[in-house]
């Protein structure tokens, strides 16, 4: 989603995402992740109380209002879409949530317990040096926390057929545990989540697709379009062993 016009998106999706999400696991996300794993990654990342965090890509910010309303963490979310912030901050409301707007990289020139980044991996071209940056904000003993897309990277008729493929950079686990290592970080915890995710991804496809008359009206057929294909791409890919999905902790050395 190119656009920084989030709020008639965010309004056309909530009822696709309640709908798609099993009772209790919807809390805003706009991912493939549900509650629980989101719980647990933060657990293994050793989030609780006074833990400073920094969420990377935190877009609407549902992941974030979760962990710090039930661990008592000091998050900041950073954002490049200053639409997706303003949505962040009044769904925030008492839950003590800071957010900035800034395009990645680099980082935030502060120190962090904790560097979040939640299905967005994908997204950057040059992973060195992303990686690179949050290993220099982390403090010593600090942990990555994030989820992989995991695999070998689109083909040009694959690119072709992918909508925002320039969005879209797979890497392999090997290659991410090797830059990992390369700037200091070392993996603590992974855990394949792809046939969860697979789920997720059929049944928001599902309910886009039920959904489909009203969501058109509201963003657009261009944009209810791409919506199907790439819910289709990402049901098929993880189906088929494609891509596959972990989520991980790193710690700095």
């Amino acid at each position: 989603m190119k656009q920084d016009q989030r709020s008639p998106f965010a309004a056309a999706l909530q009822q696709v995402r309640e709908a798609a999400y099993p009772p209790g696991e919807y809390v805003g996300q706009e991912s493939f992740m549900r509650a629980g794993e989101i719980r647990q990654l933060a657990g293994r990342a050793g989030i609780g109380a006074g833990t400073s965090v920094l969420d990377l890509c935190c877009g609407v910010g549902g992941p974030g209002r979760l962990i710090t309303a039930e661990s008592g963490c000091r998050y900041l979310g950073v954002d490049c879409s200053a639409s997706a912030l303003d949505i962040a901050r009044g769904l925030a409301r008492d839950v003590p949530c800071s957010f900035a707007q800034a395009h990645l990289p680099p980082l935030p020139d502060a120190r962090f317990d904790v560097v979040l980044l939640l299905e967005t991996v994908l997204a950057f071209p040059d992973k060195g040096v992303l990686l690179g940056e949050i290993a220099r904000v982390l403090e010593p003993g600090g942990r990555f926390a994030f989820t992989l897309e995991e695999g070998r990277p689109l083909t040009p008729t694959e690119q072709a057929g992918t909508p925002d493929a320039d969005t879209v950079w797979l890497i392999t686990l090997a290659e991410v545990t090797a830059l990992l290592h390369e700037v200091g970080l070392t993996v603590t915890w992974q855990e394949e989540c792809s046939a969860s995710h697979r789920r997720t991804a059929a049944a928001l496809l599902g309910a886009l697709l039920a959904g489909s008359a009203e969501i058109e009206r509201q963003i657009g057929t261009p944009a209810l379009t791409d919506l199907i294909i790439a819910h289709r791409l990402w049901t098929d890919w993880l189906t088929s062993g494609r891509v596959r999905k972990f989520a991980l902790v790193a710690e700095k050395r």
